[in-house]
């Protein structure tokens, strides 16, 4: 059976964890506005690069795949 003595060691060792989590808060933050940053700088113009070169081919497959149409059925 628990003794109250048995909940003061469970509350020394959620007061260390929280102690522990709150000291490593700063270099999480830091570390996480390195991701974003990373992210904004690099990826997201990327994407976008990409993107932008992947609706071009789309559309030029799109105009021929429209001009065979027409010519298969006179241009109705």
């Amino acid at each position: 059976m628990a003794n109250q003595e048995d909940f003061k060691d469970i509350g020394d060792i959620g007061r260390k964890i929280e102690e522990k989590f709150n000291q490593a808060m700063p270099r999480v933050e830091e570390e996480l506005k390195k991701v974003i940053t990373y992210l904004n700088d690099e990826v997201v113009p990327e994407v976008r690069v990409n993107s932008s070169r992947a609706l071009k081919i789309a559309a030029e497959q799109l105009s021929r795949l429209a001009e065979r149409l027409d010519r298969t059925t006179g241009g109705r």
